[in-house]
């Protein structure tokens, strides 16, 4: 990757205060919108991105359909995987070969925010076949070619630009080989999706209090971390760690990032989404399996938001077919209590 502009930052840049509707952006946003809408302009995208047709499926759930056709169409084809913990490949496509002109700036930490990588880099580069408004690539020191295995950077990388973002509808997620990561080397998906999710409000049992870990509640069944910032050692080293197992056991997940309340047994949609939930589900692995007509099952659809590849099954989409999708791709229940229970043990 050749240099690009540096997009410097500290705590003191982290946004507590986000509410739905909130018009300020902060610098980061800025950056991120305005690079991205010029490379847009510039027609680097494989296909012109305008409003998505979306609907609110009705059910408790809410899901966000959303037809996005073209992406279906232009995504790169995955890279043949055959295992969580598959090494990285110099000879397949990776984010060190990409046009220069995709790079949108380097995040960089002043100031000590990092444990022990304050030198460490996070290139920003636009998804050349966008998901929604924004959506981009966290990629940290792709320079050193890591497999699509999260390492505490990314983990931190991917908490801190949400903090960064001022509108509560920046996201951003991680599919892990098997999970549908399309690319063997280390990246995170970044995006505005301008809609309140339930996600971020549903409700969670702690299981594990030293590790701050909760189990949600929800369907799907997944595992929670929660914080308020600024410190967020505790958090990113309890991420890596939960990961880590799933890895040991080549167990596909992915994890999804967003603003959210704290977590409470009772849902309570009126609070307040002060901190940042982190939420991992473990899944069954998908090496060369047939993709779904509708949708895939990776970061956005276990998270409630459904980007659709073609009209019919866009229109008719109820909450109950979408379940149906989403449990195939789900671990048994047997199996997740077990995972549950060697987690809670060697956390």
């Amino acid at each position: 990757m050749d240099d690009c502009a540096v997009f410097t930052y500290t705590n003191e840049d982290f946004i507590n205060d986000v509410c739905s509707g909130n018009q300020n952006r902060s610098r980061f946003d800025i950056a991120l919108r305005s690079g991205w809408t010029e490379r847009k302009n510039a027609g680097l995208f494989r296909y012109q991105l305008d409003d998505l047709e979306t609907r609110i499926l009705p059910g408790p759930s809410g899901y966000i359909a959303q037809l996005n056709i073209m992406r279906g169409i232009e995504r790169r084809k995955p890279q043949e995987i055959l295992s969580v913990r598959q090494n990285f490949d110099p000879k397949q496509f990776n984010f060190n070969k990409i046009n220069p002109k995709e790079l949108l700036f380097e995040l960089q930490c002043e100031g000590g925010c990092h444990q022990n990588c304050s030198k460490r880099r996070c290139k920003v580069i636009i998804n050349v076949s966008p998901l929604e408004f924004g959506h981009c690539l966290l990629v940290p020191e792709p320079d050193r070619c890591h497999p699509q295995i999260l390492t505490p950077l990314a983990v931190q990388m991917g908490i801190e630009t949400v903090l960064l973002s001022a509108d509560p509808g920046f996201r951003v997620g991680f599919n892990s080989l098997g999970g549908f990561a399309s690319v063997n080397h280390l990246h995170l998906h970044g995006y505005y999706l301008n809609h309140q999710m339930r996600i971020e409000t549903s409700p969670a049992e702690l299981i594990l209090p030293k590790k701050h870990l909760y189990l949600l509640l929800d369907f799907p069944a997944g595992f929670l971390f929660y914080t308020q910032g600024p410190n967020l050692d505790l958090t990113v080293n309890g991420v890596c760690s939960l990961t880590d197992i799933l890895v040991d056991r080549n167990i596909a997940h992915n994890l999804f990032i967003t603003r959210g309340c704290p977590p409470q047994r009772e849902r309570d949609p009126s609070s307040s989404r002060i901190g940042v939930r982190v939420i991992v589900w473990p899944r069954l692995s998908c090496f060369g399996a047939k993709e779904e007509s509708a949708f895939n099952v990776a970061l956005c659809e276990l998270a409630g938001h459904l980007p659709f590849k073609n009209r019919e099954d866009y229109e008719t989409a109820s909450e109950d077919a979408v379940q149906d999708i989403v449990r195939k791709y789900l671990l048994p229940q047997e199996e997740f209590s077990e995972l549950q229970k060697h987690i809670m043990k060697c956390l």
